[in-house]
């Protein structure tokens, strides 16, 4: 009788763990969509990482150490379930050079006959669709990395770790993904001016 009753009292915490799990991983579903919809090329397949990964979180909740980051783990799956994605399409990345001048825009807008003299008008021609268009452009380790560092404002630590790689690496990929990326925002713009 007793040994029931401790099956159903262990049963029971087990239970209400999962569900405080549950609420807690839900209440970052906007903060996880937000990161998918930059790594994904369409709302479609940031809403489709989104559900893999909350389905992948909720099989292996166990696995989740209570105190520590709760975003970072979520984050690591969506990570993960992106780069087999991208496997799976065996995307190749861009062989273009990475060097550009840090003034590509200025230079191609110059050419065209038209400075960045007004700022804002530069802004206002991008539209969102462009950003997220130029963002997956850019090669997918690298987006990956700007996506954890630069909109979901990780530091470059929980990124390495989010991504299991160095810290280093971490700092390189994100200044030549930012390269392609100006590079990417750049054309945009100049194509609308053309």
């Amino acid at each position: 009788m007793a040994e029931a009753s401790s099956d159903a009292a262990r049963i029971a915490a087990d239970a209400r763990d999962r569900v405080r799990f549950e609420e807690d991983a839900l209440a970052l579903s906007d903060q996880v969509y937000n990161v998918a919809r930059h790594l994904a090329g369409s709302r479609e397949e940031a809403e489709d990482l989104v559900q893999e990964t909350y389905a992948r979180a909720f099989r292996s909740w166990r696995q989740f150490q209570a105190g520590t980051n709760l975003r970072a783990w979520l984050l690591r799956i969506l990570t993960n379930l992106n780069i087999d994605r991208g496997r799976r399409q065996q995307r190749a990345p861009q062989m273009q050079a990475l060097e550009a001048n840090d003034y590509f825009l200025y230079d191609t807008l110059a050419q065209d006959g038209g400075g960045p003299t007004d700022e804002d008008k530069v802004v206002e021609r991008l539209s969102q669709d462009d950003i997220v268009s130029a963002l997956s452009a850019v090669p997918h380790d690298f987006r990956d990395v700007i996506v954890l560092v630069d909109i979901g404002d990780f530091s470059y630590q929980d990124a390495a770790q989010i991504l299991d790689i160095p810290i280093g690496t971490v700092m390189s990929r994100l200044h030549r993904g930012r390269r392609v990326l100006k590079r990417e925002l750049a054309e945009s713009v100049a194509e609308d001016v053309t």
